[in-house]
């Protein structure tokens, strides 16, 4: 994350607190067509195999360690990405009176222990500076952990430290498990998270200089860049590693929906925030398709709604339509998309203050489920081949016994706004007779803990009763039916309302 949430905490605020407003939409009814015996397109769940995190001390808590078995148990996700490996919290790397340097594996051991234990492996985002092998020591970011974001003052020690660390895991857990994993280097450099100067052209020293040290230990270990925001720099680091011929497994970068165009696309074009992120997908796609490597995989190591704090939008039922619509265009364009973050278990602010701030995560303080959580685990279900669906609020999909699982949404935008209710009727095409339908939703009526906790008073430290009963809250319901007349059926989707139907043969 950057720290754009501090130039933007009034202008978070001031969203929060707009007035309701209606959306213009189409039709309140819409007719679809599925067909159960088309071919389809492989549909892995890319969306969901990898989740961020906040800095790498945090995994030693319980209450991280817990929302992580919730989320892998929701999600089956296998990768978790978090920065600062290198901070001096977790002490890997000190020099001597000689200046010698002094290695310290025991908490890096402590992470990945505990993140191998839950069946998570790690994407490793190579940073912070150590405070001892810094150019400019006082080159702090100003986060609330304040991790060193200098270049190294000598290449030589960073390679040494960087071999070490690769020797070590590979002794530690064998090359088979290590060479499963992810190395990336650095975290946004194309902001304020580096400060050597020019940023890009001493980034490229900084990755080079890690990518062939890695690479030294065991060429199988897996590394990539350039890890940037706002979706810059990925064509320039191709065309680099291409023309010098430095190790380049996967290129990554990030994009939030409300960043801007500028930043983006360096120009003015309108773009809906329930688009941005996809528009930034589509832009990179093609960028690779274009480049030296049009085959290098593209992982998207960062992406939400919002990189503020906006309890209008990570906290409430926007999630539904905003994450199945970003699903629905991404597809087929990325080898995998983390989504930051898992839990609200984060301090880059400070410590959290209540349950319900805006926080990035899936699940809020005290292990409290917010609406995106119910929305993976919803869209978790869906089958692994896509199939046709000529509908932009929509995916239809296909499991291998031949369920059909079907997702409908009703986006209002902006956040907070109101639409009207929608009705969309699905016929059901080579469905067999007898079928029979299941819904599930998310919406102000089912999983809004936000507004649950509203309605208790918003308070900002719940009782533990409080907590259980949101707790409570924050569960899917049982299935209801959906009668499926004449190979129809017809859902009624409330505004900022998320539905998934099985189709069951």
């Amino acid at each position: 994350m950057t720290c754009r949430f501090l130039l933007h905490t009034l202008a978070g605020a001031s969203l929060c607190a707009a007035p309701v407003t209606a959306f213009a939409q189409n039709a309140a009814q819409e007719q679809v067509t599925v067909d159960a015996r088309a071919t389809g397109t492989p549909f892995p769940h890319f969306w969901e195999q990898m989740f961020g995190s906040g800095r790498a001390v945090l995994t030693l808590r319980a209450d991280y360690r817990r929302d992580m078995q919730l989320v892998e148990q929701a999600t089956g996700f296998k990768y978790v990405r978090f920065h600062a490996i290198f901070h001096d919290e977790v002490g890997v790397y000190n020099e001597d009176a000689s200046h010698q340097p002094v290695y310290n594996w025991s908490y890096v051991d402590q992470i990945y222990d505990g993140l191998l234990a839950a069946g998570v492996r790690p994407f490793v985002e190579i940073s912070f500076m150590p405070k001892d092998l810094a150019l400019r020591p006082g080159d702090v970011h100003p986060f609330w952990y304040h991790e060193i974001v200098s270049p190294p003052a000598s290449y030589s020690k960073w390679n040494a430290l960087i071999a070490a660390f690769a020797r070590h895991l590979v002794d530690r857990y064998g090359i088979n498990e290590v060479s499963q994993w992810y190395f990336e280097v650095w975290n946004e450099p194309n902001i304020d998270f580096w400060s050597g100067r020019p940023q890009q052209a001493t980034y490229f020293e900084l990755y080079d200089n890690t990518a062939r040290a890695l690479k030294s230990v065991n060429a199988r270990l897996r590394i990539g860049g350039p890890a940037t925001a706002q979706a810059a720099w990925v064509d320039a680091m191709i065309a680099h590693a291409a023309a010098d011929h430095v190790p380049l497994d996967f290129v990554s970068t990030h994009v939030y929906g409300n960043d801007v165009t500028a930043d983006v696309f360096a120009d003015k074009r309108p773009v809906a925030p329930h688009q941005m992120v996809a528009a930034a997908v589509h832009k990179v796609h093609e960028q690779i398709t274009h480049s030296a490597m049009p085959q290098i995989p593209l992982i998207w190591s960062e992406f939400n709604a919002t990189y503020m704090n906006e309890q209008a939008i990570t906290d409430s039922i926007y999630m539904g339509p905003w994450m199945a619509d970003t699903i629905r265009q991404c597809d087929g364009l990325v080898q995998s998309m983390s989504y930051w973050t898992f839990s609200d278990v984060f301090e880059e602010q400070g410590p959290v203050e209540t349950p319900f701030y805006g926080g990035y995560g899936l699940v809020a303080e005290r292990g409290i489920p917010k609406p995106a959580f119910l929305v993976f685990s919803l869209l978790h279900t869906l089958g692994d081949t896509r199939l046709p669906a000529p509908a932009t609020d929509m995916l239809a999909t296909r499991r291998v016994d031949g369920t059909l699982v079907l997702a409908a949404w009703n986006m209002a935008e902006p956040p907070g706004s109101v639409v009207p209710e929608k009705s969309v009727t699905i016929t059901l095409a080579g469905s067999p007779a007898g079928a029979t339908a299941t819904v599930r939703r998310v919406d102000a009526q089912n999983g809004d803990t936000l507004d649950a906790w509203k309605q208790m008073g918003s308070p900002k430290y719940p009782s533990l009763a409080q907590i259980a009963a949101l707790k409570k809250v924050g569960t899917l319901g049982e299935p209801e039916p959906v009668p499926i007349t004449g190979g129809k059926l017809t859902l009624r989707i409330p505004s900022s309302g998320l539905a998934v139907v099985e189709v069951h043969p």
